[in-house]
C-alpha cells in the first residue's frame, strides 16, 4: 500500500497521474499501474519495479482518457508481481486501494461462490469484485460503494472507475489517508498532498467513513448515508515539506506515524476469542512442540529481539537466545529439535541476517520464521512463515516505527505461543489483548511530551557523552535510545542494565555526564531508584523517562522527568521508546546534523 493519484477533467489523465505518482516515490513501492476510461472502455497498464518500467510500457501501449487512476504498490498481500499490481478490474469496475482488508478471505470465498473469477493474490481484488457485484444488483454507484464498504473490515482508501458512469471517480476512506485537490474544471484525488501541489493548493481532506463521488466540476460527500460538506483547506507547504507531511524531517514524521502503523500491525490478528498469527502457518499442536527460540537480528532489530525475549519467556515459558546475526553465522550454534530460529529485519535485505537464516535452514531443516516489514524482500522469499509488520516505507535511516511494530509483532507471537502451550488462560489472553488494543491511542497520546523532550534536548545538546540505563524489558529500550542518539547526533552514548552500574560504568559519571534512566512501573522501581542515588551522589545529571503516575520520588534525584501514559507493564517499553526517539531527534536538530541521512550509515546493510 502506498501512492494513489486520480484525475478527472478535460486533459489526458495518465501523464498527470504519472507526474503525481512521481511526487510520492519517496514512500517506497514495488510495482505500479494506471487505468483510464475512454468512450466507456477501461484500459489498464501495470508493471513491476520502478515507475520507469510503467512509463516505458505506456510508450508502447498508451492508455487514453480524461478520467483515470494510478497506484504505486507496497505489497501487503501477495508478492510484488504484475498480476498483483493495482488497478484490479472486475466487470465494469477498475479499483485501486491503500490499506488492509481483514476479512478478505471470507469475502473472496463468498464472491467465488457467486461466480466471481479472481486473478491475483491480493486482498484488494476483493474490493473490486464486491463493488462490481452490488452494481450488478442495480444499485447506484454511491449506494453500491457504501454497501460494499459496510461488508469490509479493515482499513482502506478506495478509488474506483465505473465504465457505466465515466463522468465520476468513486472514493471511500477508512483509517487510510485520502485527499481531494480542487481546481477549475478538473479535480485530483491522492493519498498524500505532494501529488497535488503542482496543480492546486486547495485541498479537501476526507474523514474516516466518508464516501465521495468526484466529477470534473465538484465533489459530493456522504457520511453514514447523509450528505456532508468538507471545506477545502489552503496548503502553504513547499513540495519538499509536503512530502514529509508538514514535518521538518522524515524521522519526525515516522515517529508520529507509530500509533497508526501499530494499529495496522494488530489489525486482523487480535479478536474477541484470542490472538492469531496466521502467517506462521503453525497449528497449536505444532506451536506446543517449540521448546526454544533463537532470534537473529542486527542493530535496532536486535533490540526488538531482546524485548521479544522478555515477552516469550514470560508468557510461553520458552527459553530464548538473541544473537547478533553477524556472530551467529560464524559460530557453531546448537539448534536441536524443537528450536525455532526467528529472524527480525525491517528491510529483509540485511546480509548478515540472510546468511544466518541460510545456516539455520540447513541446521533445522527449515524450522525458521521471520518478522519483517517488506513483502517480496529476500528474507520474505526465503521464509514462508513471515509476520509482516505493515509499518509501511521507512525513509529515514534511523529506524523508529519499524522498531515499535517489530516489538508489537513479537508480543503477538509470545501471546499466541503462550496460549497454545497453556501458560496463558483465556481470561489472561483477553486481558492482554484488551490492553494491546489501547496501544495505538496511547502512542498518539505519548507524543504530547514532545515539547518537554525538545526543551531537555536543547539543555543537554552540548554534552559529548550520554549513559542510558534501564531494568527488565526497559534495558533493551535504553540500548535503543543510546543507539538512536549516536546514529543521528554523533554523540557517544552507551546503554547498560541499571544493575551493572557498579560493575564499571559508574566510573564515568561526573557532572558532565547526562544519565537517561528508563523507569517502568514495576517491582523493580525501588531498585532503579537505588541506582539513581548512586548517579546523583556522583554529580551525574539524571533525565528520567517514566510511566510512573507520581513523579515525586523521581524528582528528588532527576534533573528532568519526562512522563508517558501508563496502560500496562507489558506495553510500557513501547511507550517509553518514543521520548528516547524524540530526544535523539531534537539533539540532532539542535546540533545541525543530517537527521534523515546520517554519515556513514545506510538504510539496508546489504554487504558484510
Amino acid at each position: 500500500m502506498c501512492g494513489i493519484v486520480g484525475y478527472i477533467g478535460t486533459r489526458q489523465a495518465v501523464p498527470l497521474i504519472i507526474g503525481g505518482l512521481e511526487k510520492l516515490e519517496y514512500r517506497g513501492y514495488d510495482s505500479s499501474g494506471v487505468c483510464a476510461l475512454d468512450a466507456g472502455k477501461l484500459s489498464v497498464a501495470r508493471a513491476i519495479g520502478k515507475l520507469s518500467a510503467l512509463k516505458n510500457l505506456l510508450k508502447e501501449t498508451p492508455v487514453i482518457g480524461t478520467v483515470g487512476l494510478g497506484h504505486t504498490r507496497w505489497a501487503t498481500h501477495g508478492r510484488p508481481t504484475e498480476i498483483n499490481a493495482h488497478p484490479h478490474t472486475a466487470g465494469r469496475i477498475s479499483l485501486i486501494h491503500n490499506g488492509i482488508i481483514e476479512n478478505y478471505s471470507e469475502l473472496r470465498h463468498e464472491l467465488e461462490a457467486a461466480g466471481a473469477k479472481f486473478s491475483s493474490e491480493t486482498d484488494t481484488e476483493v474490493g473490486a469484485h464486491l463493488l462490481n457485484f452490488y452494481l450488478g444488483q442495480g444499485l447506484s454507484p454511491i449506494v453500491a460503494l457504501r454497501t460494499a464498504c459496510s461488508r469490509i473490515r479493515g482499513s482502506y482508501a478506495f478509488l474506483a472507475l465505473d465504465s457505466a458512469h465515466p463522468d465520476r471517480i468513486l472514493v471511500a476512506k477508512n483509517s487510510t489517508p485520502i485527499v481531494i485537490g480542487v481546481c477549475k474544471d478538473e479535480m485530483f484525488v491522492a493519498s498524500d498532498i505532494p501529488a497535488l501541489l503542482e496543480h492546486t493548493r486547495s485541498v479537501i481532506i476526507l474523514e474516516d467513513g466518508d464516501i465521495a463521488e468526484v466529477t470534473k466540476s465538484g465533489v459530493t460527500i456522504e457520511h453514514d448515508g447523509k450528505p456532508v460538506t468538507r471545506a477545502p483547506q489552503h496548503i502553504a507547504w513547499d513540495a519538499v515539506t509536503a512530502q514529509k507531511g508538514g514535518f521538518k524531517h522524515f524521522m519526525l514524521k515516522e515517529i508520529h506515524e507509530q500509533g497508526r502503523v501499530v494499529a495496522d500491525t494488530l489489525r486482523s490478528r487480535i479478536h474477541e476469542s484470542g490472538c492469531e498469527v496466521a502467517e506462521l502457518g503453525l497449528s497449536d499442536a505444532e506451536l506446543r512442540k517449540i521448546n526454544r527460540i533463537s532470534i537473529v537480528a542486527c542493530g535496532t532489530a536486535w533490540h526488538a529481539g531482546l524485548v521479544t525475549k522478555f515477552f516469550v519467556e514470560q508468557f510461553a515459558r520458552v527459553p530464548v537466545e538473541v544473537d547478533y546475526a553477524s556472530e551467529f553465522r560464524y559460530r557453531q550454534p546448537v539448534l536441536e529439535a524443537g528450536t525455532l530460529v526467528l529472524a527480525i529485519s525491517q528491510s529483509g535485505e540485511t546480509a548478515d541476517t540472510l546468511a544466518a537464516i541460510d545456516l539455520a535452514m540447513k541446521e533445522t531443516s527449515g524450522h525458521v520464521a521471520a518478522i519483517c516489514n517488506v513483502v517480496g524482500s529476500s528474507l520474505a522469499r526465503k521464509i514462508s512463515r513471515t509476520i509482516f509488520t505493515h509499518a509501511g516505507p521507512e525513509i529515514s535511516v534511523a529506524s523508529t516505527k519499524a522498531f515499535t511494530t517489530q516489538v508489537t509483532a513479537g508480543l503477538l507471537l509470545a501471546i499466541a505461543l503462550g496460549a497454545a502451550k497453556g501458560n496463558l488462560s483465556p481470561d489472561r489472553v483477553r486481558e492482554l489483548l484488551t490492553d494491546l488494543a489501547k496501544l495505538p491511542a496511547a502512542l498518539e497520546h505519548t507524543l504530547s511530551c514532545s515539547g518537554d523532550v525538545e526543551r531537555v534536548a536543547k539543555k543537554f545538546s552540548s554534552s559529548r557523552d550520554f549513559l542510558f540505563i534501564g531494568r527488565g524489558s526497559c534495558y533493551p529500550i535504553a540500548l535503543e535510545g543510546a543507539l538512536k542518539l549516536k546514529e543521528i547526533s554523533y554523540i557517544h552514548a552507551e546503554g547498560y542494565p541499571a544493575g551493572e552500574l557498579k560493575h564499571g560504568p559508574i566510573a564515568l559519571i561526573d557532572e558532565n555526564m547526562p544519565v537517561v534512566v528508563v523507569v517502568q512501573r514495576s517491582g523493580l522501581t525501588d531498585k532503579v531508584l537505588s541506582n539513581l542515588r548512586e548517579v546523583e551522589s556522583r554529580g551525574g545529571k539524571i533525565i528520567a523517562v517514566t510511566d510512573e503516575q507520581s513523579n515525586a520520588t523521581l524528582s528528588q534525584y532527576a534533573t528532568e522527568v519526562i512522563s508517558v501514559p501508563f496502560v500496562s507493564p507489558i506495553l510500557s517499553p513501547m511507550l517509553l521508546t518514543l521520548p528516547l526517539q524524540l530526544l535523539a531527534y531534537y539533539v540532532a536538530v539542535q546540533n545541525g546534523t543530517d537527521v534523515d541521512l546520517p554519515r556513514n550509515l545506510a538504510k539496508s546493510v546489504t554487504v558484510e
